[in-house]
C-alpha cells in the first residue's frame, strides 16, 4: 500500500517553509509521494483578497517541479464549490489513490481547530494527520487535545517537530509592498513569478 501526503494551503506565495514541511515529513514517514493541494475558495478565507488560483498553481507549480517526490494537484482549484478538506479527501481516494493510505499534514496549530472543520468525524476516518509542532506550541496541551479527538472521533493524529522557519506568505506579501527583499525566502522561480506578474503590491496582505 503506498503511502502518500497531502499538503492542502492557500500557498499565496508558497514558499521554503512549506517546502522545508512537506520534504522533512516525507523522508521522516517514508512517504511515496507528496501532492500540495492549493484551494479553490478556502472556507476561512472567503472575505479575503487572496490571488487567483491561476497564479497560486503555478508558483507552486515551480517551487515544487525539481522534487521528483513532490506532485501538484488542481482537485481543488478546478471545484468551483468551497473547498472543504473532507471532500477534497473523499475525491482523492476515488479519483487518484484509491488503495493508498493517505496523511494529510498541517501546522500544530490548526489540531485547536479541527473540530470547526466540516464534517470533522467523516473527514477523520478517511486519513492519518500529521500534526507539524514549532517552537511555542505548547506539548502538553497539544497532546491533550490529541487524546480527546482520538477519544471522540478515534483520530489518528501524529505529532512531529520540523525544524522551524520563520516564514509566512503574509509577511512575503507585506515585504514586496512595502518593496523589500524577498530573496532566499521563496524559491527564485516564485519570486520572478511573483516579480513579472506584479503580484502583491497593492497591499493586499
Amino acid at each position: 500500500m503506498k503511502k502518500i501526503g497531502l499538503m492542502g494551503g492557500t500557498f499565496d506565495p508558497i514558499h521554503y517553509g512549506h517546502l522545508v514541511l512537506a520534504e522533512q515529513i516525507r523522508a521522516q514517514f517514508n512517504l511515496d509521494m507528496v501532492y500540495f493541494i492549493p484551494a479553490g475558495i478556502p472556507p476561512h478565507k472567503q472575505d479575503k483578497n487572496i490571488s487567483s488560483s491561476k497564479h497560486r498553481y503555478f508558483m507552486t507549480l515551480l517551487a515544487t517541479i525539481t522534487n521528483p517526490y513532490f506532485e501538484v494537484s488542481k482537485i481543488e482549484i478546478e471545484d468551483k464549490n468551497i473547498s472543504y478538506t473532507v471532500n477534497t479527501i473523499e475525491k482523492f481516494k476515488e479519483i487518484i489513490h484509491k488503495d493508498a493510505e493517505l496523511y494529510f499534514i498541517t501546522g500544530a496549530d490548526a489540531i485547536y481547530e479541527l473540530e470547526t472543520w466540516n464534517r470533522v468525524g467523516k473527514l477523520l476516518t478517511l486519513c492519518n494527520f500529521i500534526a507539524a509542532s514549532r517552537p511555542g506550541i505548547d506539548e502538553k496541551k497539544l497532546r491533550e487535545k490529541i487524546g480527546e479527538l482520538k477519544e471522540k472521533y478515534d483520530a489518528n493524529i501524529i505529532v512531529t517537530t520540523v525544524p522551524a522557519l520563520a516564514i509566512s506568505s503574509t509577511d512575503i506579501r507585506e515585504r514586496i509592498s512595502l518593496g523589500k527583499s524577498i530573496k532566499y525566502i521563496v524559491p527564485e522561480s516564485v519570486e520572478y513569478y511573483i516579480y513579472k506578474n506584479k503580484l502583491y503590491i497593492d497591499n493586499q496582505f
